[in-house]
Formats: structure tokens, sequence, C-alpha cells
């Protein structure tokens, strides 16, 4: 136990005196060989952490700005599609309206064609008519004057009596 606890816990004076020296000489030796691009290395790769940082913090302002740019654009299109849609609707109700009228006016127009037709029609039936009553009245008249002017005594009356109301008239 002595042992062990004498060479762990007390180091002798030649052990601490190499150790002194060779740390010294490394110290000498890093410092002159690798200190400076140690340092070097750091510090560009503290300027590149910085630079990145720099690019990051730029890159989300440009984010910032794209993301408040998309949703003007946005806005703008979904104003631009809402007045394509209400002039769409105005164009639909017009062009409904414009066939609602032309719809009525051709109806209209049917049905004074209707009319006139009708009138035609009922003008030549009545014609139509007359010509047959006349035609009609006519065969009557000349059956009954037949019938009537078949004896020559009243034949020569109804003539004398037509000539009479001739003269009278005339004068």
């Amino acid at each position: 136990m002595i042992l062990a606890s004498n060479s762990l816990t007390t180091p002798a004076i030649g052990t601490l005196f190499w150790t002194v020296v060779i740390f010294t000489i490394f110290f000498v030796v890093l410092a002159k060989l690798a200190w400076k691009p140690i340092l070097n290395m750091i510090k560009q790769r503290e300027e590149m952490i910085k630079g990145s940082l720099a690019s990051a913090e730029q890159a989300r302002k440009e984010m910032v700005k794209l993301q408040s740019d998309n949703e003007a654009i946005l806005r703008k299109a979904r104003e631009e599609r809402e007045s394509i849609l209400r002039e769409a609707r105005e164009v639909r109700d017009k062009m409904i309206a414009e066939a609602k009228g032309k719809a009525s006016e051709e109806a209209e127009k049917i049905a004074e064609k209707a009319r006139i037709s009708i009138e035609r029609e009922k003008a030549m039936a009545l014609a139509d008519i007359k010509e047959q009553v006349a035609t009609l009245s006519v065969d009557i008249a000349s059956k009954l004057l037949r019938e009537k002017l078949g004896h020559t005594g009243e034949q020569e009356k109804l003539i004398d009596n037509y000539l009479k109301d001739i003269d009278l008239k005339k004068n």
C-alpha cells in the first residue's frame, strides 16, 4: 500500500522536470508550427459561419418579402377572379334578358302573324260564304221567278211594273 500511494501521489523531481521540459517543447513547437494555421482555420471557420448566418438572414428577409409579394399576388388574383366572375354574371344576365326580350318579341310577331292570318282566313271565309249565299240567292230567285213567271200574264204585269219604276226613278 505504501508503494502504490507513494508513486502516484508524489511524483519524483526528475519526472516533473522532464514533464515540464517536454510540455514546453511541445508548446513551442505547436505555437510556431500549428498555432497560426489552427487560428487561421478557426478564423476562416468563424467568417464562414458569419457569412452563412448573414446569407441565412438575407434569405429569410427575401423569403418574408416573397411571402408578402405572394400574398399580394394572390389577393390581386382573387380580386381579378371576382371581377371576372362578376362580369361573367352580368354578361349572362344580360344575355338572358336579351334572349327573353327577343323571345317575347318573336312570340308577339308570331301572335300578330297568327291574328293577321286568322283575319285573312276569316275574311276569305266570309267572302266565300257571301259568294255562296249570293249564288244560292240567285238560284233561289231564279227558281222562284221561273215558277212565278211561268204564267204569261204575270210576266207582263211584272215587266210593266218594273218599267214604270224605272221611268219614275229617271224623272
